[in-house]
């Protein structure tokens, strides 16, 4: 076998050479990693991912109305108003954010059911705050057929309506009437007389709108009857609205807060994400409730259209719903009102 040369040799010292300095480095490296790893924190606490920016919401959103608490209050008896024929009328009231909120209570003559009366808070239509009175009269037949078969009708106020505390925002771009009626489901709740697992709600056009709102993030509701309801979408209520009476509700300060938010937010076609996110038709998925909707296919105050995107909805979210159009009606039901009464108390009496 041929020597090697002394050249070849040289190469093959240097190449060892290379070769110990670098497992050499390879060692001292992972000593002092080792050292390090147990004298120090580790990497990730010494800096942290920064954390994603708290996102703050509006209160209009749905989200935020689900966040918030609402305690109730003791229901209190403000004043009698004698036996109806088969029930008896009372003016109420309860606490809402500290607000002292009016209501008409209507209850059946006799001793309550086994757990308390089942309740129907019924939620009024728009009505100028100004001229608005707790026992005017509106919706009596609806109240007397319910309450004589032995449901409990409450209908609030609202805050700043008749004598009830506060500032009346509107319905459609404030939360604040839907604050009132998650507060007076607290107080169902802690009443005695009536059953905290019969609770239900019946909206009529702006009422229909708060009705779909706490349908959506209360679980107690267990019923819901919707009437010519302003039940679509916030772009439904700005575009799909051909006689709209927005721009002649009243206060003033309505008006304000609508373009306030248009300013802020922009419209719902440029910025669909906030304007879906106060939409309760949006948030239809949550309703654990039964529902029905009437609807008059004539109504000139409030398009059927309305009705129509929320059968939809419901009905892609999988949600039991009764749909019921009346041919040649107005908004308030004069020509069918029989038998819509007739359905909507069938309906109360199957699911609440």
């Amino acid at each position: 076998m041929q020597r090697p040369t002394h050249r070849q040799v040289n190469i093959l010292l240097i190449v060892a050479s290379v070769f110990i300095v670098v497992l050499s480095g390879i060692a001292l490296r992972n000593w002092y990693l080792k050292r390090t790893t147990k004298a120090s924190p580790s990497v990730s606490s010494l800096n942290p991912p920064a954390p994603s920016p708290t996102v703050s919401l509006n209160p209009l959103q749905i989200e935020a109305i689900k966040a918030r608490s609402y305690p109730g209050s003791a229901l209190t008896i403000e004043q009698n108003l004698g036996n109806q024929g088969g029930y008896t009328n009372q003016i109420v009231s309860y606490l809402s954010d500290g607000l002292k909120i009016y209501a008409l209570m209507s209850t059946p003559n006799g001793n309550a059911p086994n757990g308390g009366w089942p309740v129907i808070i019924l939620n009024h239509g728009y009505i100028n705050p100004a001229e608005y009175r707790t026992n005017d009269g509106s919706y009596g037949g609806l109240t007397a057929t319910l309450a004589r078969s032995g449901f409990v009708i409450i209908k609030p106020d609202y805050r700043g309506h008749g004598q009830s505390q506060g500032t009346p925002e509107g319905g459609h771009f404030s939360p604040v009437y839907t604050y009132d009626d998650l507060n007076l489901i607290a107080t169902i709740k802690q009443t005695a007389l009536f059953n905290p697992a019969r609770i239900g709600t019946l909206g009529h056009s702006l009422g229909a709108h708060t009705s779909l709102r706490v349908a959506v993030v209360s679980a107690d509701i267990k019923a819901t009857v919707y009437l010519s309801g302003v039940v679509g979408s916030i772009e439904d209520i700005l575009y799909n609205w051909p006689r709209s009476p927005m721009p002649s509700d009243l206060p003033a300060s309505v008006q304000t807060t609508r373009e306030q938010l248009l300013s802020q937010y922009g419209t719902p076609k440029t910025n669909p994400e906030f304007w879906n996110s106060v939409s309760a038709i949006q948030y239809v998925a949550n309703i654990t409730g039964k529902t029905q909707i009437n609807q008059s296919e004539n109504d000139s105050t409030v398009p059927k259209l309305f009705s129509d995107h929320l059968n939809a909805a419901l009905l892609a979210a999988n949600k039991p719903v009764e749909y019921y159009t009346y041919p040649g009606d107005d908004h308030q039901f004069r020509t069918n009102a029989t038998l819509a009464y007739q359905r909507i108390l069938s309906f109360y009496r199957a699911n609440l």
